[in-house]
């Protein structure tokens, strides 16, 4: 599938380029550790480096980076990024704008009265026909210092302009800087069409082999990464 992405021409070689989540994966998994002790097992046990849908989940899409360096300090957003003048008179040019607390009131994500943040986008996002854009928080990014909201977009049909990225700031000790990079939003293409939901009840074949399966993940590791898991390109 062909993803384009489009900006200002006068910022073609200053801005961070959308990239492979694969090619984002943060510092802490792979310096993690695959194995530690457990005081439950009384043995080495595997941890979530090594289970291939938690790093497949990491790794599937793209990610959409923070244009420039953002300084934070007693709840203060500030940064310093002079910008040429642009081509695109309707183009923002500050990496962050807010949402008023009072588009939270009444759901889970409310923090009044701090306000959300939101992220501009700096890129515009085409998908093929019939593919929308789904947007959500860099996956298993419980790291990164704000949450964001997710959402889906008709990019094939909405792309003239960039999608912007609301965020709820969960780090309120937070002080210093989040860097240019940070991958702020993990993306990925939704086919969109209805679904059929058919829930039946398992067949003697059905039975069997789940009985089977299940015998064989019991009797050690890897039994989906080796058997069941589509390797992934290189990104």
């Amino acid at each position: 599938m062909n993803i384009v992405f489009r900006c200002d021409p006068a910022l073609i070689d200053l801005l961070p380029r959308p990239m492979p989540a694969k090619a984002a994966l943060p510092d802490w998994l792979r310096s993690m550790a695959p194995r530690v002790p457990s005081v439950v097992h009384q043995r080495s046990i595997r941890t979530v480096k090594q289970c291939p849908p938690f790093v497949d989940a990491m790794a599937h899409g793209f990610v959409i980076p923070l244009p420039c360096d953002i300084q934070v300090q007693d709840g203060q957003f500030s940064w310093n990024w002079p910008l040429p003048a642009l081509n695109v008179a309707q183009h923002p040019r500050a990496p962050l704008s807010f949402h008023v607390p009072e588009q939270m009131a009444g759901s889970p994500l409310a923090r009044s009265p701090q306000a959300a943040l939101k992220f501009n986008s700096f890129w515009t996002v085409e998908l093929p026909a019939g593919w929308s854009l789904m947007a959500t928080h860099p996956i298993n990014r419980e790291d990164l210092p704000f949450r964001l909201i997710s959402g889906l977009v008709d990019a094939d049909r909405f792309n003239a302009v960039g999608i912007n990225f609301p965020a709820i700031w969960t780090d309120p000790g937070f002080s210093g800087v989040l860097p240019r990079g940070t991958p702020v939003a993990q993306c990925y293409p939704v086919l969109r069409e209805p679904l059929a939901l058919v829930c039946e009840p398992m067949q003697a074949a059905q039975v069997q082999g789940f009985d089977a399966l299940a015998e064989q993940i019991m009797r050690g590791p890897g039994v989906y990464r080796r058997g069941y898991r589509n390797k992934r390109p290189a990104s």
